[in-house]
Parts: C-alpha cells; structure tokens; sequence
C-alpha cells in the first residue's frame, strides 16, 4: 500500500470498521473490552505444563486480570523451536478456565485447527504472523467468536484495518485490534511499539486497539512503562506475558513478567486506565 487512504476513502474501502458508530464493546463471557471497559490480558507465552499454567492463572486472576491469555500452538521462527503442546495445551488452558473463570484468548495458526481451538477459546487470536492471511481471516469471520487481530510487524494501520475488514466481511464484527511493535532501525528494543497508531486507530474505528508491551520491548523491565504508556495514550486494554518462572520459560522468557510481579504492575496499569475514566472490564 503505497499511501494512506484520506478519511473519504476509508470510508469507502472499510465500510464495516471505519468509524462511523459509538466505540464497540466486545464482551466475553461478561468481561468487556471497549468503550469504557479496560482489558487486562495476562498469561503465559506459551501453555508448557499443566502447573506452569495453573500457577499463571491464578497469580493473574488473583491481580485482577479479566482474561486469560496462552499458546497452545505457537508460531516459531526456527522449526527446532518449542512448537507448544497443541491439543494438550487446549486442554490445559479448559482446566484453567474452570479454576479461575478468565476467558480463554489462544492462538489460531491453521485452518485444519479451527474447530479444535474454537471449541476452547473464548477469543481466537491472529498473531502477527498471520495478519494478512486471508484464509484464516475468512474462517474465523464466519464464526461467531470474538477476534483479536495482532498487526504484523511490517504492516501499517491501514492494512491492519483492512484485516479486520476481511473477517467483519463474513459476518464476525467482534474483533479486537493489538499493536504489538514494529521493525524499525532501533535495535535496544525487539520491535518498536507504536503508540501513535494506537491514537490513530482510536479515531479512525470503533472497533476496541489493545497493546501487547511483552512483544514490542522484548525485555521484562520495559513492559510496566510501556503498558501505562498504552492506558495513557487511550488504548481499550493491554495484554501482558507472565510465567512463574520466567528464565525458566521455553519461549520468549526475557519479555514474561514474573507471576508474583504481576499484581503490583497491573495495579500501575489500572490506576492510569481510571484517570481516562475507564474501568478494569
């Protein structure tokens, strides 16, 4: 996409998600995202065992978190990386939902698993790997099943948009945006986290921006000050790696915040939320 579209066109090429409606809400078993509502998503990168699950969730329900965030099958960039455990970690993160009653958000990689993961999640993510996958766009559009739609990390607001357009053209327009950072030149950080698309994209949809600070910093001591960055700049909700023990991880453990860290970090978080007169969802 060479430029951006003018407000005019946008119009036009987004009818579904360009701004011409109240902010949506986006409600998951009675936890909301949107408009007044503030998300707080927290969980392991990846769902590795049983007990590393289970202390997660806790720790997170017990800070206050309104979703419970995991892989059960995770995209890696070497194929002799930890893959997740697939239809066990499914299984994992139910048992994790009955204990703790925090909606499930995974990750969907294939079209051959949407049933198996829609059967589990409560909100199916599009990782950043996959934002322009129409295929998998498609599928999940035609469920009836919220939608998180991570934007790539070389992809602009407006393709990320137009993502979301696909799935709300079949008929799914319970779909939630996440800025997750972008490649630039800088090199301090994993990717750099662009909270002035947060800005743009909160006035140029309806639909709940959400910002994932774990993937953007890449590093644990960044993810507090980036997270109240995204509830200043006005984002409807961030999402947040945690692990009991994060050197410990299988994948990505210098960006997981540890579990017994999280609750003073999402206490920072909510106290920024309720000074733009949000609500912990």
């Amino acid at each position: 996409m060479a430029a951006a579209y003018s407000r005019e066109l946008l119009k036009e090429a987004l009818p579904l998600v360009a701004r011409e409606i109240d902010s949506t809400v986006v409600e998951v078993r009675g936890r909301k995202i949107g408009g007044a509502y503030f998300g707080l998503v927290a969980g392991p990168c990846t769902v590795e065992s049983r007990e590393q699950t289970l202390v997660t969730a806790r720790a997170v329900a017990d800070a206050g978190a309104t979703m419970l965030r995991g892989g059960a099958f995770k995209p890696r960039t070497s194929p002799y990386s930890f893959q997740g455990l697939g239809s066990e970690g499914l299984a994992i993160l139910r048992e994790a939902r009955e204990e703790t009653g925090l909606p499930i958000v995974t990750e969907l990689l294939d079209p051959r698993h949407v049933e198996e993961v829609a059967d589990t999640a409560d909100v199916i993510q599009i990782g950043a790997r996959n934002m322009q996958n129409s295929g998998l766009l498609a599928e999940v559009g035609r469920l009836d099943k919220p939608v998180l739609i991570k934007r790539g990390p070389a992809a602009s607001v407006d393709e990320l948009l137009m993502a979301a357009e696909c799935v709300a053209k079949e008929g799914n327009e319970q779909i939630v945006l996440c800025e997750r950072g972008i490649k630039t030149f800088e090199s301090r950080t994993r990717y750099t986290l662009d909270l002035g698309a947060v800005a743009v994209l909160k006035r140029e949809t309806h639909l709940p921006v959400i910002v994932d600070p774990s993937h953007a910093a890449g590093r644990r001591d960044l993810v507090p000050p980036l997270a109240r960055a995204a509830a200043a700049v006005g984002a409807d909700g961030v999402l947040i790696e945690v692990h009991p023990q994060p050197d410990e991880a299988l994948c990505d453990g210098p960006q997981q915040l540890a579990a017994d860290e999280f609750a003073e970090v999402a206490g920072e978080i909510a106290a920024v939320a309720r000074l733009l007169g949000k609500q912990i969802g």
